[in-house]
């Protein structure tokens, strides 16, 4: 995994223009009028949902219009809709838009894998939607900024991480009450998210034991200096992962508003989340 999202990486470095700007505004806005054709036009909205064989008898717009469906019904499509444009929207500012495009399409292409596997195999197509493509979007986001805090039902403030271990038990809850292989799909789906995030969700775990508040800066230069001799760079950014010895042009900073001895690339320095403990 962490080969592969050193390659990704490295890709988006030497293609700066790659991606769409702006992804999550256009999958927003095309969730709303989802919504609106649902409530206009169920027939309408039927025939944009995705259907494996009906796809390989020549609807291949369905390979698109279902990403567009929304994650809720009622007043709580609406706010699911800009839930997830504003996590789309921080995760491309963090991660750049190649990086984001690259994470989303992926989610995209491996829930339709699944769906296609499934009909080749049974010969019956599955429903499909792009609920578990935003929620490892979720995933990420709270592995990023765990502190964060959003308000629950727009009332009681509640740090992401929270958020993200109530829904980690609902999604191995259903995992496990669903029959398989239908049970694989959230698995697949969300693949991205250890692909992309994997060495973040470690971060955050063990950012989540106690310590003191006090940091030894002598004894983390040194573990510093250790990691850089064994893995054969100086710098290496906390966000992205991309080191010295990868992009000799790129510069690296320390936080000083960080709890520990955190080191940020140009593009990270002024937009991280900071460490807290």
């Amino acid at each position: 995994m962490k080969k592969l999202n050193h390659k990704i990486n490295i890709f988006c470095y030497k293609h700066p223009d790659f991606g769409i700007e702006n992804l999550m505004m256009y999958v927003a806005i095309g969730s709303v009028v989802m919504w609106l054709i649902g409530t206009v036009s169920p027939t309408l909205y039927n025939l944009l949902a995705f259907n494996a064989g009906l796809i390989l008898k020549g609807q291949i717009w369905r390979i698109i219009t279902f990403i567009f469906f929304p994650s809720g019904s009622g007043i709580w499509a609406l706010v699911g809709a800009y839930f997830y444009y504003f996590i789309g929207k921080t995760l491309e500012s963090n991660w750049g838009k190649g990086r984001f495009t690259i994470y989303f399409l992926t989610g995209v292409v491996l829930t339709e894998l699944f769906a296609f596997i499934f009909y080749f195999i049974t010969g019956y197509s599955i429903t499909i939607t792009a609920t578990y493509i935003y929620l490892s979007m979720f995933f990420s986001f709270a592995a990023l900024f765990p502190d964060m805090r959003v308000l629950l039902f727009f009332i009681i403030p509640i740090k992401m991480k929270w958020l993200a271990i109530v829904d980690a038990v609902l999604f191995v809850y259903e995992i496990v009450t669903t029959s398989f292989p239908l049970n694989l799909l959230p698995v697949v789906a969300i693949l991205n998210f250890f692909i992309f995030c994997g060495g973040e969700l470690m971060d955050m775990l063990r950012i989540s034991r106690p310590s003191s508040n006090t940091v030894n800066f002598r004894k983390e230069s040194a573990r510093i200096r250790r990691e850089q001799q064994s893995n054969l760079y100086r710098h290496k950014c906390s966000v992205c992962g991309r080191t010295d010895a990868d992009y000799p042009n790129l510069e690296f900073r320390y936080c000083s508003r960080c709890a520990g001895y955190h080191c940020f690339c140009e593009d990270h320095i002024n937009s991280h989340v900071h460490f807290t403990q």
